[in-house]
């Protein structure tokens, strides 16, 4: 496991849990308004400034009883070939696992669900299928992600879809379609969410400068969207 940073405390990454957060190394898409830079791009990142795993589960041992659970998030953590080992060793301990994904490795999705490791899995929805050919170039990437949420949707631990709202890459109109995927997908998916998240961009730090220059969408741009996603989904919050 590569660990590029670690949050001790967080009242916001697991919804209603106290949780610490563990970011992984590297991710599989470049999608160029990224705010992690530094974890998801190679060339940026430093692997002799990192956390290692002890210095991980020595903590948690230590927090037991005062936090309910650890979020691991990245970059992409389904690239880690120690995943499945780190999270057991923090479930023995007794907290849950939220798992942040782009729900490109169906086949690690499925040995997660097979060990039931995971409590809350948090899947990006970037954009409409047409579009995520400007985060990679990989053909089966759609399958993969749509294996992914099906198989999650079939098993036990909550759900949640988020997109994040960028100019030029998402649009109200690309809701319509999102819509048709994912029930297209599985029709029970939408009725099975714990919530959808509708996150506004944050031009900071991005992975590809020119989006520092791209300004945000508006608040009532984005109230129309979840408004949008409320007609198929009971449980829509608008972050930042």
């Amino acid at each position: 496991m590569f660990i590029g940073g670690f949050q001790k405390f967080t009242m916001l990454d697991y919804p209603e849990k106290v949780a610490a957060t563990v970011f992984t190394t590297g991710c599989n898409f470049r999608c160029p308004y990224c705010h992690n830079a530094e974890i998801v791009n190679p060339k940026l990142i430093d692997y002799e400034i990192g956390f290692q795993e002890k210095e991980i589960i020595d903590f948690l041992e230590d927090r037991k009883g005062s936090l309910d659970g650890v979020c691991i998030t990245g970059g992409e953590p389904t690239l880690q070939s120690g995943l499945t080992e780190f999270i057991k060793k923090i479930k023995e301990m007794g907290f849950l696992i939220k798992l942040d994904t782009n729900a490109s490795h169906s086949n690690v999705v499925k040995n997660l669900l097979n060990e039931d490791l995971i409590d809350y899995w948090a899947i990006d929805i970037k954009t409409i299928p047409e579009k995520y050919g400007i985060m990679t170039k990989k053909e089966d990437i759609i399958k993969n992600i749509e294996q992914s949420i099906d198989m999650i949707t079939q098993s036990r631990g909550d759900l949640e879809l988020r997109t994040t709202i960028v100019p030029g890459y998402v649009t109200s109109d690309d809701f319509d379609k999102i819509i048709d995927w994912i029930n297209n997908i599985n029709p029970e998916i939408f009725s099975k969410l714990y919530r959808y998240s509708i996150q506004n961009f944050k031009s900071e730090k991005t992975l590809h400068k020119d989006f520092g220059n791209v300004v945000p969408y508006d608040e009532n741009y984005l109230k129309k969207i979840t408004e949008k996603m409320k007609k198929v989904c009971d449980n829509v919050v608008m972050v930042g």
